[in-house]
């Protein structure tokens, strides 16, 4: 999330003029969910996938029904070590055995901001997560899980891509929603930053103070980071009204890849001891250091 907070003018359109802002083109596909029927003649990929947890940490990941030893664990919104993939462009993940975990980096000191607080499981209303019709994602999932019980999610894996990072998203009936972002080096410069909308409501959001630029749910842009800042005002559409959220700066480092994630969530991640949420909407911030170093240079 961002760590500095910063007051400029705001007005009650998020149509605001100006040319300061230096917005690379919409990027509309750059995050992936499963929409359509899976087709079995998709080639077959070699990528390095990061997997994160949208939510509370997710143990026992693999791309293989009886894999054990603890596999891959998806940390909460944060980078951990990534994995290598080849086979079907539909990726298969796997939960299974929870026990023995990886050893993991020290987290930064940005990412303890969020992790003193204590996670706990969302409760989940067996009656609304009835309610819910299902995706086609969902409906192919259960195929599969007639055969496979311990299938938890599939991630479509984009022509071409070498490098993704994999969000999982808690569905609520025991499985998980893959948001799959394309993080080709050539779509996503160092020192600069990709803003996804990932909530279910348009947004607006102005930054380095120019113009406005309105994102529709999961769309996403690149913007430029001037000094090493990337400073931003953010505003939603509810029930026909644009509604005011933030203002904020997030240092962004040279040497990163940046991925700025708009979503809507209840989980305690987001929460302060008294129980109460910063905003209508929660932001993640996700930085990568490409050389894969276990510290990065200051």
């Amino acid at each position: 999330m961002a760590v500095v907070s910063i007051s400029y003018h705001s007005g009650g359109c998020p149509k605001l003029k100006s040319d300061r802002c230096r917005l690379l083109s919409l990027l509309p596909l750059a995050v992936l969910a499963l929409a359509s029927p899976l087709r079995a003649e998709q080639a077959d990929v070699s990528v390095r996938l990061d997997m994160v947890a949208w939510g509370d940490e997710i143990g026992g990941l693999s791309f293989k029904p009886g894999a054990g030893g603890g596999g891959v664990t998806a940390q909460p919104f944060r980078y951990s070590t990534p994995v290598s993939y080849s086979g079907p462009a539909v990726v298969e993940i796997f939960q299974n055995d929870t026990g023995p975990k990886k050893e993991l980096p020290p987290p930064t000191a940005d990412e303890l901001r969020h992790q003193l607080i204590p996670l706990a499981p969302e409760p989940e209303d067996p009656a609304v997560t009835a309610a819910k019709p299902k995706s086609a994602a969902e409906i192919e999932l259960d195929k599969r899980r007639v055969n496979q019980p311990n299938l938890v999610a599939l991630a479509v894996i984009p022509s071409g891509c070498s490098r993704a990072t994999v969000l999982l998203a808690p569905t609520g009936r025991g499985t998980f929603q893959a948001y799959v972002i394309d993080d080709d080096p050539s779509k996503l410069p160092l020192g600069e930053v990709r803003v996804h909308n990932l909530s279910p409501y348009p947004v607006a959001i102005r930054c380095n103070n120019g113009k406005a630029r309105e994102l529709k749910s999961r769309e996403a842009f690149v913007s430029k980071a001037p000094d090493g800042y990337f400073i931003y005002e953010l505003k939603y559409l509810q029930d026909g009204e644009w509604k005011y959220q933030e203002n904020n700066v997030i240092p962004i480092r040279p040497i990163d890849q940046s991925q700025v994630v708009i979503l809507s969530s209840d989980n305690q991640f987001f929460r302060s001891g008294d129980g109460s949420k910063s905003g209508f909407l929660q932001i993640v911030t996700l930085r990568r250091y490409p050389k894969e170093r276990s510290t990065p240079p200051p």
